[in-house]
């Protein structure tokens, strides 16, 4: 296992793949947030230096617990995370902190104001925050977010908190790299709760009503209540767990060393019986199932006959003249080089 190393020094100007290699296995910082960005880049020239690095500290990760914690904006992320971060850091874990940020689809930009959000957090020397933009993927979940999670791992942390926009499709991809998923509610929740489906609340193996202070306690007391009647209807995300609902606030830290102990609860009784593998593994499956489709999405629209006949298509599409079936079956062919 690598020992987290406290070095931010800068590395040379170019990298080789020992450079990232030994670097991220030091636990340096600096170095593991430039293999992150290389993962990130859009580059193909980047790609092949990008999965050989990751390739070779493979071995090293998987050894965190990977949580995942959503929840509608305003609801109080950032305040949680960093009251939560700095509680686990403080009883000795080295914890990693991946927030998605959303993009914007007019300029491409993106908020990536974690660090700001989390001053105290960002300061604790055995904590990483990492922000990275969504891009286009859908829900808002970045592509790469996986591959930093190996990263980070295989640098010697052993939390990996995984942060969502919170806008509704973001969960689903959430819950397919993580292993427990925490929802964090507002206080007199029940509308957001409807606007959020029920679905998002069959992922849960935790939900918190947060900000669970002052004028709010009473309002909070009455949606956990609530919510707790409809978790109990609900079937469980994860074999031989029920999912929990409780109160808590990022301001105060009320309640939150409590969900703590419900997540070690739910690792020292799932990873004996292998269920937390078994979720790993499948998780590796629909990964490469994924990925297979985004590579075949690529290069469909990037070839040359198709490219070359998609815009008569998309024409003899509008005017009536080609069924949706017709015209798909029409760019297949050309893209498999069929008559």
């Amino acid at each position: 296992m690598s020992t987290l190393s406290t070095n931010t020094s800068t590395p040379r100007t170019t990298l080789t793949v020992d450079d990232y290699v030994n670097g991220v296995l030091a636990g340096n910082r600096t170095v593991l947030a430039r293999a992150i960005t290389l993962l990130e880049s859009s580059s193909s020239l980047h790609e092949p230096l990008a999965q050989e690095v990751l390739r070779r500290v493979l071995p090293e990760s998987g050894k965190a617990k990977r949580i995942g914690i959503t929840g509608v904006p305003g609801v109080g992320k950032s305040t949680f995370i960093e009251t939560f971060g700095t509680m686990l850091v403080g009883k000795g874990h080295k914890l990693a902190v991946l927030t998605i940020d959303p993009t914007s689809a007019r300029s491409g930009g993106s908020i990536l104001g974690d660090k700001t959000r989390m001053q105290k957090l960002s300061r604790e020397p055995n904590a990483f925050i990492r922000p990275s933009p969504a891009g286009h993927n859908l829900g808002g979940v970045a592509r790469k977010t996986r591959e930093a999670m190996l990263l980070c791992e295989a640098a010697g942390f052993d939390i990996v908190l995984v942060e969502t926009v919170g806008v509704g499709q973001s969960e689903t991809a959430l819950r397919s790299m993580v292993d427990f998923f925490l929802l964090l509610q507002l206080p007199g929740a029940g509308d957001e709760l409807q606007a959020m489906k029920k679905g998002i609340v069959e992922m849960v193996d935790l939900m918190l009503v947060n900000k669970a202070d002052g004028e709010n306690r009473s309002r909070a007391e009455l949606a956990r209540a609530e919510q707790e009647i409809v978790v109990h209807y609900l079937e469980s995300a994860t074999p031989e767990w029920k999912p929990q609902v409780a109160l808590s606030s990022g301001l105060t830290g009320d309640g939150i060393p409590q969900a703590w102990e419900v997540i070690e609860k739910f690792y020292r009784e799932l990873e004996p019986k292998g269920i937390i593998k078994r979720r790993r593994q499948q998780q590796s499956i629909d990964w490469l199932t994924d990925l297979i489709a985004d590579e075949l999405h690529r290069k469909f629209y990037q070839h040359p006959a198709v490219s070359a006949q998609l815009a008569s298509v998309k024409g003899a599409l509008l005017q009536g003249e080609l069924t949706p079936m017709q015209g798909a079956k029409k760019l297949l062919a050309a893209f498999s080089g069929e008559k």
